[in-house]
């Protein structure tokens, strides 16, 4: 029966095809007519040549003329049919179209330089489209076969890909402004930001002592948070998430935060926050050892916190290509104000060359992390391990070569930032009872009792600098020390 349906709707369909009549949406005149304008007055070139490459055109010989035309005049050469001639005459692929006799048929077909620009983006549009079928094709040619070779995901992701790279080629530099629009601009933002305004680009992590020092988040920023195992990197990305989700002081819209946990499921995100919350151990809730007055906290503080607009993706391995193409869906749907990534090390290499190393992979990642801040406009946080070398020396404050697997983490980043408790290594030093190093070591434990160092080693927008926090490892909660 299923069949039998089937087998009707492809009747059907190939029906209703055959009475569209499909041709390949090409404009040859248009493209000599632009080719005509350009020999006749070289400056019609200045009208498409941030948009239009030779690529562009759907014949071989216009495409010859244009990429030709385009080298004499960028090299301040003119651009005519003597010279033209003389730079192609013994090209196969020129001759073999047409030659000189379809160079003069161009030169005389020409248009005026005040609709040179038209017929660029017409030529344009339709190389956009032709593109198009082609992505097209592919998906259903992929759809049909590669069963073995490729899941649907990857074949979407693919195509995200494809047409992403569609909307970027051709399109205009935003090429050089003049000083005065510059500092127009950078006036501007600093009377916003003097003003306190909503539309300065800046997210506020709410621990007022750190934004003090890096100013917040800035968009198309990089932000690299480091630490070795225990110092909190989780908790510190899931409140800083957490405090711009909720924040008050942005009334015109709310701030919607993307995080790939690639280590975490997202039920232990959720745990974590409702902790936080809650004030009740992140540990306790997970075994259930928690009274009933406990439990009416947790349902009180989970209304507060049901609607927070915070996506949490924990697929595990995700490549750098599948990150841009969620991350990019999600703005598309809903708007994107932020992005955390825990962790860098865990994201998969596209790499199909198995003689990389690890730290060129790790180079290609932060790369590509810094552009996609760049692409969407917004700030990037992505955690980072350290290497072991930090458990080998006397002073355990990590410093920036001592990132794993460095690469170009730090040439990448705008922000680099580290985690370090001190309270974590000397408690794990503990002397014998009864002591007099016991009682110094008691002393020196109650004085960093639940402090964090926050290690701002690299700031673009700044000096480098060092806040101290207040954190409670029972329910992974960072916050001012004042407080």
């Amino acid at each position: 029966m299923v069949s039998e349906r089937n087998t009707n709707l492809k009747n059907i369909l190939t029906e209703s095809n055959a009475n569209i009549s499909r041709s390949i949406p090409i404009n040859v005149g248009a493209e000599q007519s632009l080719l005509g304008a350009i020999i006749s007055n070289n400056l019609a070139l200045e009208k498409v040549e941030d948009f239009l490459e030779s690529k562009h055109f759907s014949s071989k010989i216009n495409s010859i003329i244009f990429d030709t035309l385009k080298r004499f005049i960028t090299n301040n050469q003119i651009a005519d049919i003597t010279t033209i001639k003389v730079f192609l005459e013994n090209n196969e692929d020129f001759i073999a179209n047409g030659g000189m006799k379809y160079l003069l048929e161009i030169a005389e077909n020409s248009v005026s330089i005040i609709n040179a620009k038209q017929y660029g983006e017409l030529i344009y549009d339709l190389y956009l489209r032709r593109e198009l079928i082609d992505v097209g094709t592919e998906l259903v040619n992929k759809s049909y076969s590669d069963f073995q070779s490729e899941n649907s995901n990857s074949i979407i992701e693919k195509v995200e890909l494809d047409l992403f790279n569609l909307t970027n080629d051709g399109e205009k530099q935003r090429g050089p402004k003049t000083f005065t629009d510059v500092l127009s601009d950078t006036l501007d933002y600093a009377e916003k930001a003097f003003k306190k305004s909503s539309d300065v680009a800046v997210l506020k992590t709410a621990l007022s002592d750190l934004d003090k020092k890096i100013g917040g988040l800035h968009k198309s920023d990089l932000i690299i948070i480091a630490g070795r195992p225990s110092m909190g990197k989780t908790a510190f990305a899931t409140n800083i998430a957490s405090n711009i989700c909720m924040d008050k002081l942005n009334l015109k819209k709310k701030n919607n935060v993307l995080f790939f946990s690639l280590e975490m499921s997202s039920e232990q995100l959720a745990t974590r926050l409702l902790s936080e919350m809650s004030k009740i151990p992140s540990e306790k809730i997970r075994t259930g050892n928690i009274s009933k007055m406990d439990f009416e906290n947790l349902l009180k503080n989970s209304e507060k916190i049901k609607n927070l607009s915070l996506f949490i993706d924990d697929s595990p391995a995700l490549t750098l290509s599948a990150i841009r193409s969620r991350s990019r869906r999600l703005k598309r749907k809903d708007g994107l104000d932020l992005i955390i990534i825990d962790y860098l090390q865990l994201i998969s290499s596209e790499s199909r060359n198995f003689n990389d190393n690890r730290v060129k992979e790790i180079s290609d990642i932060t790369r590509g992390l810094k552009a996609i801040a760049k692409e969407f406009n917004i700030p990037v946080i992505a955690l980072s391990q350290l290497s072991r070398k930090v458990e080998d020396r006397e002073e355990k404050r990590p410093q920036l070569s001592d990132l794993r697997e460095s690469g170009s983490i730090e040439q990448d980043a705008d922000l680099v930032v580290f985690l370090y408790r001190e309270e974590y290594y000397l408690a794990r030093t503990e002397p014998p009872e009864g002591t007099e190093k016991h009682i110094m070591w008691t002393d020196k434990m109650e004085k960093i009792h639940n402090i964090a160092e926050v290690i701002v080693a690299k700031n673009r927008h700044g000096p480098i600098s060092r806040v101290k926090l207040h954190f409670n490892a029972s329910n992974t909660k960072f916050s001012d020390l004042a407080e």
